[in-house]
């Protein structure tokens, strides 16, 4: 299960990456925020599952 999510955390926050590279070129400040936070939550979930790795051991 811990992977999944692990793998989930890095595909949204290349996700958000992408979004908000685009919502730049283009100038589109909403696709640029909606990528920031979609980023944001890739990185909430790795950093939940890094720490749930710690205490398991």
């Amino acid at each position: 299960m811990s992977g999944h999510q692990k793998s989930k955390g890095k595909m949204e926050q290349a996700k958000g990456k992408a979004k908000e590279t685009a919502g730049r070129a283009v100038g589109n400040e909403s696709l640029t925020a909606e990528g920031h936070a979609e980023k944001a939550k890739g990185n909430a979930r790795q950093a939940k599952e890094k720490t749930k790795d710690i205490f398991k051991s």
